[in-house]
């Protein structure tokens, strides 16, 4: 297994990848792990000074046979933040492995009783409403339309193209849990469509399908020069 450090707008020095060569235990991640390919340490930093308490971020990426897993996290110093992805990625580690030592002698866990197996699967306030999962320090969150921004902001857009197979329901929902995210974008195995699992309110999980539209499909488009309405 190869272990992959790079850098997004920022150099990386030796001593750091020397620092994640010590830190990520390949022998270790390999026991609990023995389909792993490749390991991808990202890391960037964010150039804003009123961030300065967590300017830098570090994102790992363990590839393998099996489900992608990813932790990251930002802190002060990539030293820092790399102690903190390495402890949720081996949390993640474990939670995989033992799921699939459970499932050798057990039969799979249905979607609909995930959240009684998976402890912490979500974290509610008194009035029922999610809280938001932030990084520790105490850096204050606000919601800004349908998105929640950290401190001061900016925001910032990603974009990331993926390589989906198709998998069933209860397939997507144990790898969203596995990347952290609040919702997973996947290829359905029953209907081919694309669709996404995401976390709702309280212990509950949500479904959307998406259908292509055969009017919409086969419509052509407007020619040069023509107007909507008449």
């Amino acid at each position: 297994m190869d272990i992959v450090v790079k850098g997004r707008k920022t150099e990386v020095p030796e001593r750091f990848r020397k620092h994640v060569a010590e830190k990520l235990k390949l022998e270790k991640i390999q026991r609990l792990d023995g389909k792993v390919i490749s390991l991808d340490v990202e890391v960037s930093k964010e150039p804003n000074p009123r961030q300065a308490d967590r300017c830098d971020r570090v994102e790992i990426t363990l590839h393998s046979r099996g489900p992608v897993i990813r932790a990251e996290a930002s802190a002060s110093d990539p030293y820092a933040a790399l102690d903190m992805a390495a402890d949720k990625l081996d949390a993640r580690l474990r939670k995989q492995h033992d799921k699939r030592v459970v499932r050798r002698g057990a039969r799979r866990t249905p979607a609909a009783e995930v959240p009684e197996v998976v402890p912490g699967v979500a974290t509610l306030y008194p009035d029922g409403e999610p809280a938001p999962t932030g990084e520790p320090g105490g850096v204050p969150t606000k919601k800004i339309g349908s998105l929640e921004v950290k401190g001061d902001g900016p925001l910032i857009v990603r974009e990331k193209t993926h390589v989906a197979s198709p998998m069933s329901l209860d397939q997507a929902l144990y790898e969203m849990e596995l990347v952290g995210h609040d919702f997973y974008l996947f290829v359905d195995s029953e209907t081919k469509e694309p669709s996404v699992v995401y976390r709702r309110h309280a212990y509950d999980y949500g479904v959307i399908h998406l259908n292509t539209d055969p009017m919409v499909a086969e419509a052509e488009p407007p020619a040069a020069g023509d107007t909507l309405g008449g």
